[in-house]
């Protein structure tokens, strides 16, 4: 019922808009005037519309959104290299609010002060070398030494050493997650798509001597302090797998597999403590992968080492629920 009133105000306020443009357009057919024609009456009050909306109310809204939506940023992030992501965060964002509460304030200034006056007449020039020259030069000083920064420290996190890390799998499909440990010997199992079957869903040949002692799990465990190393696959289409608190994020791309490693700094019940009993790590997906995108996360539990023991232990491995064909 609600949906339709909506439907209707709307459609009502339409039929409105259209009825008033039809009077304007008769009132100017009675005074002998073409409606489609700017004056400088008009042009006066355009510009004053254009400086009080985009050089007032806008402005005004960016820092109440600031002041006011400013609580919901993401809190520190929860792994060592996510300090380093953070802090380019915080420099571009620096940048990119110096230059717009400068440029924006002079545009919507402009607007008002260079309005259409049929008494001026535009300067018009051709060319000019020395305009050329300072728009091109100054945003590649700017922006040069940021793209740098940002290399080096996409580069610096993508490469980092992982000899000694745990290894799980992600596997994506609309819309669920799924994680695979690989056990003891810190190896996963071969998988491929055309052995998915039954309870087989990841696809894990099970002739494989690496397979065995894989553990599949619907939510992810990890150790505070302990760097991991995260395998992606996708099943049907592509997925990103984001985990925020992290600053993690990996395209899942059907056919091949993508790979980050991180180490997180701080366990769940210290992010509890810090941001109220509700809070929970956890794995989403960044892509739009279908209808029920939204609904695609799993629970990420970051803890002490003794926990995970306890956790892992009472796991089942894949040779006690798979049989070998």
């Amino acid at each position: 019922m609600t949906g339709i009133l909506i439907g209707l105000i709307i459609a009502v306020s339409l039929i409105v808009l259209v009825q008033l443009l039809r009077v304007n357009e008769l009132i100017s057919q009675v005074k002998n005037e073409d409606p489609n024609l700017v004056n400088d009456e008009d042009n006066n009050t355009q510009g004053i519309l254009a400086f009080s909306i985009m050089g007032v109310l806008f402005l005004a809204s960016v820092l109440w959104q600031f002041k006011y939506w400013g609580i919901h940023i993401l809190p520190p992030a929860s792994s060592i290299h996510g300090a380093t992501i953070d802090t380019l965060m915080r420099v571009t964002l620096a940048l990119i609010l110096f230059v717009f509460f400068i440029t924006q304030p002079i545009l919507a200034w402009f607007t008002l002060k260079y309005r259409g006056n049929s008494k001026r007449k535009a300067y018009y020039f051709v060319h000019n070398n020395k305009l050329e020259l300072a728009w091109t030069i100054i945003p590649s000083l700017v922006l040069t030494p940021l793209i740098i920064y940002g290399l080096n420290v996409w580069n610096d996190i993508t490469n980092t050493d992982t000899s000694n890390s745990k290894v799980i799998e992600l596997y994506a499909k609309q819309f669920n997650w799924t994680a695979r440990y690989s056990g003891d010997d810190n190896t996963l199992g071969k998988a491929n798509f055309k052995l998915v079957e039954g309870l087989n869903e990841l696809g894990v040949n099970m002739n494989d001597e690496n397979a065995g002692d894989d553990i599949i799990t619907r939510e992810v465990h990890l150790v505070v302090g302990e760097p991991v190393l995260l395998k992606m696959r996708s099943q049907d289409v592509i997925h990103s797998a984001f985990l925020p608190h992290f600053r993690v994020q990996m395209n899942c791309v059907p056919g091949m597999i993508t790979q980050f490693g991180f180490t997180p700094t701080q366990t769940t019940a210290e992010m509890k403590n810090q941001e109220g009993d509700d809070f929970e790590f956890v794995l989403l997906c960044n892509k739009i992968c279908g209808a029920a995108h939204y609904n695609m996360k799993m629970k990420v539990i970051v803890e002490s080492q003794d926990d995970y023991d306890a956790w892992i232990y009472s796991q089942k491995t894949l040779k006690n629920t798979l049989t070998v064909k």
